[in-house]
């Protein structure tokens, strides 16, 4: 499995978001692993991951992984747009941008860059809008 492309908040998060990641491609049976995996929870963790069924169509109900089934959940009603939530017991939980696979690779590093900032009040939806307009960098002062 490739290394994922990921950025975390140092330390506690302070806004929405605790990083970003950016997958290859929109299939979640073949990102989740490696994602899963780098942030390292014990193989006997219980890993449960929330995402926007309009932005993960088809995707199952359980992903294998080496030596761990997780459980996929989507979000309910009002929940984070362009957004995957990792629950990872007792090592952590994580909610991050989903940077879309086919984002330019510029915008893709100002909006990893952006959601590991610790300061960053922007949801996740909100970062993606001013990405899409070129206004991104400089917005971290901004309030959603």
């Amino acid at each position: 499995m490739p290394t994922p492309r990921l950025t975390l908040t140092p330390d506690v998060s302070h806004g929405p978001l605790d990083g970003a990641w950016w997958p290859r491609c929109d299939a979640l049976e073949l990102e989740l692993p490696s994602l899963v995996g780098s942030l390292e929870p014990d193989p006997d963790t219980t890993v449960r991951v929330t995402v926007d069924p309009a932005e993960w169509p088809g995707t199952p109900s359980t992903v294998m992984a080496p030596g761990r089934v997780i459980a996929v959940e989507p979000t309910g009603p009002g929940g984070e747009r362009h957004a995957i939530s990792l629950d990872c017991g007792s090592v952590g939980r994580w909610v991050l941008l989903v940077v879309p696979p086919e984002e330019p690779a510029g915008t893709a590093a100002r909006l990893l860059a952006a959601a590991a900032d610790p300061e960053n009040p922007l949801t996740a939806a909100r970062m993606l809008a001013l990405a899409e307009t070129g206004r991104l960098d400089g917005a971290a002062g901004e309030t959603d």
